[in-house]
């Protein structure tokens, strides 16, 4: 299998308090396309070997983690803050444009808030495909487990691996040549995050993981990050309510993303 793998459990306390601000200070840059803020972002932002090339469309997939408030008026249009949202998407996009000014990258946020995996493959032709992506990025699975607890779904953890599974494999029939990254799904304990969720959740995060192996894609191991972070700052410094995460757990998504995905040295 071609997996890749961040290294997320190198993260020392130094390493979570630096990147935690430094996503959100790039991010906040004006002038994303200027060469000062270009130079400014690579004094920590190394390069080494990208998933994508210049003129790439990159589209983040998911749901309410992923959707961080867009605009859907705005979502047609590439690199815009408004459509991007406010959460990881916005933040990891944002740091490729500063660093990669003449790339001509073209970053989408396509997430719904309250999606599960069959909800993903409903929107698919319109969301993604239509798209034409040269790298999806994809964070689904907490609502596949939490709208179980409330009564509002009757899934399983074997039913999001086929349907993710299959979300894919059409993907790559669509798409040959789309280079495909998985996140894993995370929850921290606080807020609506209790013991029901256990040992369940870590089915889901392991189903995620294989369905990323099946599918030769990147994978993201978020909840080894937090689990990390949780050693610095308590769970609800990094999402609240235990799922949607505050501006720091942002960063940190970002910042594991960009190491995974745009090839950036720890």
């Amino acid at each position: 299998m071609n997996e890749h793998t961040s290294n997320s459990g190198n993260f020392n306390r130094r390493a979570v308090i630096k990147w935690s601000g430094a996503a959100l200070g790039v991010a906040a840059l004006g002038g994303l396309g200027s060469a000062p803020a270009a130079r400014a972002a690579q004094l920590w932002l190394p390069r080494a070997r990208p998933l994508f090339k210049k003129g790439d469309v990159i589209l983040f997939q998911g749901d309410s983690i992923t959707d961080a408030g867009r605009s859907r008026e705005k979502a047609g249009e590439a690199n815009n803050q408004a459509g991007l949202g406010s959460g990881y998407a916005w933040l990891a996009g944002a740091e490729l444009l500063v660093n990669r000014p003449d790339d001509g990258l073209q970053v989408y946020n396509r997430g719904i808030s309250g999606n599960k995996v069959f909800e993903l493959a409903e929107r698919w032709q319109r969301d993604c495909l239509d798209l034409k992506p040269n790298v999806l990025s994809i964070l689904v699975g907490v609502n596949d487990l939490w709208h179980t607890l409330d009564g509002k779904y009757h899934g399983t953890v074997e039913i999001y691996e086929r349907d993710f599974l299959a979300l894919l494999e059409r993907t790559r029939k669509a798409l040959p040549n789309v280079k495909l990254v998985v996140c894993e799904p995370f929850v921290l304990r606080c807020g609506a995050v209790n013991d029901k969720w256990f040992p369940e959740f870590d089915g889901y995060r392991a189903a995620a993981k294989r369905v990323a192996a099946a599918s030769r894609a990147t994978f993201i191991p978020f909840q080894s990050m937090f689990d990390e972070a949780v050693k610095y700052a308590g769970p609800a410094h990094w999402a609240g309510d235990g799922v949607h995460p505050t501006s720091a757990g942002a960063s940190l998504m970002a910042y594991d993303w960009l190491r995974a995905v745009a090839g950036r040295s720890a």
